[in-house]
């Protein structure tokens, strides 16, 4: 029986399918473009910026292959597969995004913000393969450049907020030890944008049903699916015990050397990965399905060629996006307000500034992602069009040692834009449709492994090398970002020009 063709979506159709991002990414942007603020106006050090950041990366390196396998194997009736995950994560961010302007101390801000992100992640990773269990192959490009034109939009808005309410009247001020209110208002209405955004797509799109999906793209072939858990029967305990071996000489050095405390994290993550790998090959190799963890682990061990190459891409790309987020406030008030402290009298008008460059860089992605990448990739292909759009963006990076003055920093933030949206949309439509769609949720989880692993090895380690080479002198981290951005698209250029 010949498969039948998805049916093709119109702009409306679209519009929903996507539509709950915009209300992620405003969750997000704050998140983003404030929490350096927040941790700084409630007494924390320069230093010590990276370790409260590590809650955000880890929770999305935990949180995300999971929901992807579950959300592959869920069917809730008329609320679907993917749907369930939206909107439970969707109510537990906007509570967090409500609780978190009252924080009244570090702790409790840290913790608010393992909780939010877990939240988000829970909500944004099933966006990823809703976009390929709606579309047929020949709209994922477009597919995933409406999600990215929103993901810029929303993050447009959740970055512009604190400052329009200054321009209101609202006091940008903050008590010793406190949140300007400006901030705290800004998060009380992202929490409520983002629950509706997410609620109109859940309640504006039906998702085909587990037979419909059999009409698209046939029958699951059970032996396809077991795959790679017999690949992990068949294997022996030497990469796990290499894993555990190089956690453990990563904690070794950290005591050795005097490295920052965070960098423990590293080293633990990297023996749990090869303790949870053992486990997982045990599992296999008794037989009777390896369960949650063999399956993830399976996959992971087993990704396909094209999904390693653009993962390599990707690795290099978050990295120097994490840089920027961690490091952009401090930057931008010291250098060009004249404020290295919190307690400067100018910082906080510049880390209002910030949220205006992060405005900015947004709303270009917003544009780019519908005018600029869709003309390139149809003239020299997504692969090249990913590249070129890698270089603005370490040109952006690069541009903050050439230019004085702070709204000359609004060109950097146009090469940064473009780039953001083509890391955005470009892997993902490549992925898409190179993916089996049975596990195109497990699969876009891991890939989202390569997003968050290199948050978490910035956040670790970029602590100590600040503090180290240049402790007085965080724009040096914009040198690292424009380098790392580089490579990555020296990455690309080994991804198929086909693909």
């Amino acid at each position: 029986m010949p498969l039948k063709t998805k049916p093709r979506q119109g702009f409306a159709g679209l519009w929903n399918i996507s539509f709950g991002f915009f209300g992620i990414q405003i969750g997000f942007a704050l998140q983003n473009a404030n929490m350096s603020r927040i941790f700084q106006s409630l007494g924390t050090s320069l230093d010590d910026l990276p370790a409260l950041w590590v809650a955000a990366p880890l929770t999305g390196l935990l949180v995300q292959p999971i929901i992807g396998h579950m959300s592959d194997r869920t069917w809730l009736g008329r609320l679907g597969r993917r749907r369930p995950y939206f909107l439970a994560g969707a109510i537990m961010a906007a509570l967090s995004l409500f609780v978190m302007p009252l924080a009244p101390a570090l702790l409790f801000a840290a913790v608010m913000l393992w909780v939010l992100d877990a939240s988000l992640n829970i909500s944004m990773e099933p966006f990823r393969a809703f976009v390929g269990d709606m579309l047929g192959k020949d709209q994922h490009a477009a597919g995933y450049a409406v999600q990215t034109a929103f993901i810029g939009a929303g993050a447009v808005v959740g970055s512009i907020f604190p400052y329009l309410l200054e321009r209101m009247g609202v006091s940008n001020e903050a008590a010793a030890g406190g949140i300007p209110d400006t901030v705290r208002y800004a998060f009380w209405f992202g929490g409520a944008a983002l629950f509706a955004a997410v609620l109109w797509t859940v309640l504006t799109t039906n998702e085909y049903s587990p037979d419909e999906m059999a009409a698209f793209d046939g029958p699951a072939d059970e032996a396809a699916a077991d795959h790679n858990v017999r690949v992990l029967a068949g294997r022996g305990f030497t990469s796990s015990a290499v894993w555990i071996a190089a956690g453990a000489a990563v904690i070794a050095a950290v005591v050795a050397w005097g490295l920052e405390k965070e960098v423990y994290l590293l080293g633990g993550l990297l023996a749990a990965y090869g303790l949870a790998s053992a486990v997982a090959i045990a599992l296999a190799k008794r037989g009777g399905g390896a369960g949650m963890l063999g399956h993830i682990v399976g996959d992971f061990s087993g990704m396909p060629e094209l999904m390693k190459r653009l993962a390599l891409a990707q690795f290099f790309s978050w990295s120097a996006l994490f840089i920027m987020w961690i490091n952009t406030t401090p930057v931008v008030a010291q250098y060009f307000f004249g404020a290295p402290t919190a307690e400067s009298p100018n910082y906080q008008e510049g880390a209002n500034w910030v949220n205006v460059l992060f405005t900015v860089y947004n709303g270009v992605a917003a544009i780019a992602a519908l005018a600029l990448l869709p003309f390139l990739a149809r003239r020299i292909g997504r692969v090249m069009t990913h590249v070129v759009a890698l270089l603005c963006g370490a040109a952006g990076y690069a541009s903050f040692f050439v230019f004085r003055t702070p709204e000359m920093l609004l060109l950097s933030e146009v090469g940064v834009g473009i780039a953001w949206a083509s890391i955005l949309a470009m892997p993902y439509a490549i992925l898409a449709s190179s993916l089996p769609q049975r596990k195109l949720g497990i699969y876009m989880g891991l890939f989202n492994v390569f997003v968050v692993v290199p948050q978490l090895l910035v956040a670790t380690v970029m602590g100590s090398i600040t503090k180290r080479f240049f402790p007085t002198e965080p724009i040096y981290t914009m040198a690292f970002a424009a380098g790392v951005m580089v490579l990555a698209a020296l990455a690309m250029l080994r991804v198929p020009r086909d693909a």
